[in-house]
Formats: C-alpha cells, structure tokens, sequence
C-alpha cells in the first residue's frame, strides 16, 4: 500500500474514533452528572518511511494518531428537581462518593433516592457514602433537607453529612459507566457548595456537539473522495501503461 494510502487510513481511523466520541456525548446529553470527553491528536512521524522523490526536508512521512480522551470537567446547569434528597455540587471539581461492589467510586450525578431499606442511594442502587459512612433515613423521618455543607436533615434530628472529595489531578480520572469515576488518592473537601433539592445537568452541549459530527463526517467524505481518486488515477495510469508497445 502506498504512503498516500496509510496516511489517509490513520486520518479516517481517527476520525471515526473522533465520530464515536461524539455520538457518546450526544447519547448522554440527559445523563444528570454526565461529563463530555473530546479526543485529541498527535502527529505520528513514521520513523524508517522516507519518500526521496522530495526535497530533504519533506521526507519524513507525518501520519495521524488519536492520542488520548481529555474529559471535560465543566459544570453543567444545576436545575431544580423538588425532591429533597437530590442534591448538587456547585463547582466543577468536586464530587460525591458511592459505594459499589468494586470499591468506591465517585459521581457528580445527585439524583439520589431512598430505596425500600431506607438508605440513600443512586439510581444505580449504590450506597451514598456520608462522612460516617452510609446515610439511612427510617419511615419517622420527614422534611428531609440537604444544607450547602452537605448535612442532612430530618425533624428527628441530623442522618449524616454527605461526603465530598477532590483531587488533585482531576484528568488521572477514569470513567466507569456513563457517570462514575475511578479516581485513587482522594482529598477531603472542607468547604462544600451544595444545593439540595436540585441535580446537576449533563455538561454536553448538543449544538457544539452536531457541529463537530457534521465537521467529521464532511471532513471523512472528502478524504474518501480524495483516496478514490487517487486510486483511480493510479488505474488509469496502469492500465495505458500496459497498453503502450514494447
């Protein structure tokens, strides 16, 4: 295969890995919590490839490479839900922590529930962890309430305080399902901004994100075009070749 061929190929893989990542922003644009990804590239320098027919300075064959899935930490809007128990963190580096069946896990999705053994959960079923560890509220408590500081209260008193953390790197983050993350080191947050009764917002903004689609795939339909021709040029030339008398 010729250089013009591959370096076409790695174009349109990565397109098709950068049309993938939108088409998943687009599919959670109403995932409470949600935080959007965006691929980046990197020029890949074939190191033994050379095309002489140039100057010295134009050997080097540049190829295309998706390097690495930046996750975009922008808070979404924070709505208003009237449920009591939701809750969301007015900043964008912060976060709730979970107890699944793996180990900890972390989330800006606040649509938290009670479940039938009268803990609080997520959606998902999972323990909302508080400072001392997992909040239950019983059949007596009512006119729950969630403070800025993440305490949670009923008119029988206090049912624990939400626990908060950051971290120092927030990219080291990993992405578990559509609104967990997998994150080691854990830091404290002192000074929480909570706002109970309400849910943060997916952050993905849905006309950015038809705008990148309908780049990418214009921008892969042209390519297409492009090795077309070029393979029917190289057909073309192959084929009067043969044509022409010893």
């Amino acid at each position: 295969m010729e250089n013009l061929q591959l370096i076409g190929l790695t174009r349109q893989m990565v397109m098709r890995r950068k049309m993938d990542v939108i088409a998943n922003n687009l599919a959670n644009i109403n995932t409470a919590g949600y935080k959007s990804d965006n691929l980046l590239f990197k020029e890949y320098v074939m190191p033994v490839a050379e095309m002489n027919d140039f100057r010295s300075s134009d050997k080097k064959l540049s190829y295309v490479q998706d390097d690495v899935i930046v996750l975009q930490f922008e808070p979404g809007s924070i709505v208003a839900t009237g449920n009591p128990v939701n809750a969301a963190i007015n900043d964008n580096s912060s976060f709730f922590v979970v107890q699944t069946p793996q180990g900890e896990r972390y989330t800006r999705n606040g649509e938290f529930e009670i479940n039938s053994q009268g803990q609080l959960v997520t959606t998902d079923g999972y323990q909302v962890m508080g400072n001392g560890g997992p909040i239950n509220v019983t059949q007596e408590d009512a006119n729950l309430h969630i403070a800025r500081d993440g305490l949670i209260t009923s008119d029988q008193g206090e049912l624990g305080q939400l626990q908060v953390v950051t971290f120092d790197n927030l990219q080291t983050l990993k992405k578990e399902g559509t609104s967990l993350f997998i994150g080691e080191n854990p830091v404290p947050v002192e000074t929480t901004k909570i706002m109970g009764g309400h849910v943060e917002q997916s952050n993905v903004n849905g006309v950015i994100e038809i705008s990148r689609m309908i780049e990418v795939n214009r921008s892969y339909g042209s390519l297409a075009r492009a090795l077309k021709d070029t393979d029917d040029l190289r057909e073309t030339a192959i084929d009067k070749l043969g044509r022409l008398n010893a």
